[in-house]
């Protein structure tokens, strides 16, 4: 499968790893990664979030994990290609039984969200099989320093029971980006940041394409330090 090239990086991707997508691309240029010192991803496929909060955030250091070892070794040679590797780990583990005495001031997910799939790596990648939203949040929540923030992306149909379940373990949302696929068109896709101190939420709006196979100033802006685009 074709490689993926940014401007800092590039992503190498395979048949057997979820692919790069417009959902991994907005959660690693929206998420809250400024202030963070140590970035857990749980589920990295490529490792293209953890890359590019890498870039943006380059004193953080970096974790990911994910359960299948096909993604585990693809991120590992993405990383290691990467012009800041020496601040990229990633391991081969299983979120639910994950053990470490490590807090983290970031915790970032693009997390399964499909009922049912044909394909054996959206399947693993996208259905809820592997790691619910309870178990995701649950142990999150555990991992997270005192001033530490969970952020995901996930369907807008999703977002109230995500909320919910955050809530019930003492996360709260601190931050929402409602997400349009084209101007004008309903909201397919939150990004939602949540912390373990309640605060004033933060809202805002964010457009994809201003029409069909044509991004919007919005998203040519806030990827430009990525992507190379013609704005014409």
């Amino acid at each position: 499968m074709k490689s993926f090239k940014f401007k800092q990086f590039e992503i190498q991707q395979s048949e057997n790893v979820f692919r790069v997508g417009t959902d991994g691309v907005l959660l690693g240029v929206l998420a809250d990664v400024e202030k963070a010192s140590n970035v857990l991803e749980i589920g990295t496929g490529t490792g293209l979030i953890t890359l590019m909060l890498a870039q943006r955030n380059p004193k953080a250091a970096f974790l990911g994990l994910d359960i299948n070892e096909d993604a585990v070794a693809l991120t590992k040679a993405n990383f290691e290609n990467a012009p800041f590797q020496t601040r990229l780990r990633n391991i081969h583990q299983d979120f639910k039984s994950f053990d470490t005495q490590e807090s983290f001031d970031l915790i970032v997910s693009n997390p399964p969200y499909f009922e049912e799939s044909a394909s054996d790596k959206d399947k693993m990648a996208r259905q809820t099989v592997e790691l619910n939203f309870k178990q995701l949040i649950s142990q999150a929540a555990g991992l997270l320093s005192e001033t530490g923030l969970l952020s995901v992306i996930i369907p807008s149909e999703a977002g109230e029971v995500f909320t919910s379940i955050a809530k019930e373990n003492s996360l709260f949302l601190s931050r929402r980006v409602n997400i349009t696929g084209i101007e004008n068109s309903k909201v397919k896709r939150l990004v939602l940041e949540f912390s373990l101190q309640e605060k004033n939420l933060e809202e805002s709006d964010f457009t994809i394409e201003k029409s069909p196979r044509q991004y919007s100033d919005q998203y040519l802006e806030l990827t430009k330090e990525f992507h190379v685009f013609n704005r014409s």
